[in-house]
Order: structure tokens, then C-alpha cells, then sequence
């Protein structure tokens, strides 16, 4: 049998996923960018690259106050958080995806890793992108480190920014 390395998910088997503390405020209060894997900073919300991706370049936009729920939004936070969706999305075009998921789980039983801050998944997806590693295997298979996908990301996002 072939073996499939993926050393980067002890950090989350193992790490502290109750608490008190919410990852994402901590991560927005850090000036740390690019160790957090911040790509753009808004007003209201701000743009990270997924630990856990489902696919190269799957990120979240996130407002920056501490809500869980859409109802909580103020109406901001909501256009900046689809204003940054639909920018990012055109970033992302810079890996020729032919689609996306977008996507928001509210609550646990809907899937929300972080149900007590809300934010939006950004997924690119190409046709064949899934496989049997998911079904048998329970394992995703990335081709990409995160710390090249936060580059190539930087380098769209400078690019669409120089021309607006």
C-alpha cells in the first residue's frame, strides 16, 4: 500500500479547537500577515487563506467584529464582506479554475468549523478535482504548500489592485 504524507495536519489533530479564544480575532489583531496567511486587510473584514483546504486557494473572508451569525451583520460588514468575496474571486481566477463553490455554514450541524465567527469559503474548483482519496482514504490531497499558494494569491491581488 502507498503511503500519503501529510505532517501539517498534526497542528490541527492535536491542537485546541475549544477554548475561549477564536482564531480568527486572534489572527486579525496580529500585525503577522504573512505567517497567518492574511491576504488583505479591509475596514470591516479581512481575507485568509483555509488551513484545512478543500482545494488550492480556498480562503475565507471574515469580518473583522466577532459575530457567529448573519443576523448579527450590520449592513458594512455585509457589503464589504461581498465586495471582498467578489474581488477575491477574480484573484483566484489567476488559477484558471472552471468554477467556484461560495459558500457560507451557519452552526455546527451545517458544517462550520468556527461556528462562533462567521465568514464565507471561496473555493476554486476545476472539473476532476475530486478523486477517491475523500471516500476511501479520508484523506485530501493538496498540491500546493499553503505558503506558495499565499504567494502566488499576493502577487494576483497586486496585479488587480495596480489596475483599479
Amino acid at each position: 500500500m502507498e503511503q500519503i504524507w501529510a505532517p501539517w495536519r498534526m497542528v490541527y489533530i492535536g491542537g485546541d479547537h475549544g477554548g475561549d479564544k477564536c482564531v480568527f480575532c486572534e489572527k486579525v489583531q496580529s500585525a503577522e500577515d504573512e505567517k497567518n496567511l492574511i491576504l488583505l486587510r479591509g475596514d470591516k473584514t479581512f481575507v485568509i487563506l483555509n488551513l484545512y483546504p478543500y482545494n488550492n486557494g480556498h480562503l475565507l473572508v471574515i469580518p473583522k467584529r466577532h459575530v457567529g451569525d448573519i443576523e448579527e451583520l450590520a449592513v458594512e460588514e455585509m457589503t464589504e464582506l461581498f465586495q471582498m468575496t467578489r474581488k477575491m474571486v477574480r484573484v483566484l481566477r489567476s488559477y484558471n479554475p472552471q468554477g467556484f463553490n461560495v459558500g457560507i455554514n451557519m452552526g455546527r450541524a451545517a458544517g462550520a468549523g468556527i461556528p462562533g465567527h462567521f465568514h464565507i469559503h471561496v473555493v476554486p474548483r476545476w472539473v476532476g478535482d475530486t478523486n477517491f482519496m475523500p471516500v476511501f482514504g479520508d484523506v485530501r490531497v493538496i498540491s500546493e504548500s499553503l505558503e506558495g499558494t499565499y504567494k502566488k494569491l499576493k502577487e494576483a491581488l497586486a496585479a488587480l489592485e495596480a489596475q483599479e
